[in-house]
C-alpha cells in the first residue's frame, strides 16, 4: 500500500546516430530563413524618469499594503485583549454571585 509505484519502462527502440552519407561538395545551398514580421504592438521604452516613477509607485503600493496589514493585525490584537478582559470580569462577577448565596 505504501510502496512507490513506478511507471512502466519505455518500450521505444533506442535511437542510434548515423553518420551522414554525403560529402560537403554534395551540399545544396538553402534559401535564407524567413524573417518574422514586425509586431504591430507598441514597445514600452523606459526613460530614467519613468523608471524612477515606477519604482516610487511600487514603493507606495508596498507601504499602503503594509499599513493595511499592520492595522488589521492591531485590530485583531485589541479585540483579543478586550475579550480577555471581559472574560475576567464575568468570571469575577459569577464568583461574587456564588459567594453571596
Amino acid at each position: 500500500m505504501l510502496t512507490p509505484k513506478y511507471p512502466p519502462r519505455d518500450t521505444a527502440p533506442p535511437v542510434t546516430a548515423t553518420a551522414p552519407t554525403h560529402t560537403p561538395a554534395d551540399v545544396q545551398p538553402t534559401a535564407p530563413a524567413p524573417v518574422a514580421p514586425a509586431s504591430n504592438r507598441p514597445t514600452i521604452q523606459l526613460t530614467p524618469g519613468s523608471a524612477v516613477a515606477l519604482a516610487a509607485g511600487g514603493g507606495a503600493v508596498v507601504l499602503v499594503v503594509g499599513a493595511v496589514l499592520v492595522s488589521m493585525l492591531l485590530a485583531v490584537a485589541i479585540t483579543g485583549v478586550s475579550v480577555a478582559v471581559v472574560a475576567v470580569v464575568l468570571r469575577l462577577l459569577i464568583k461574587d454571585l456564588h459567594n453571596h448565596r
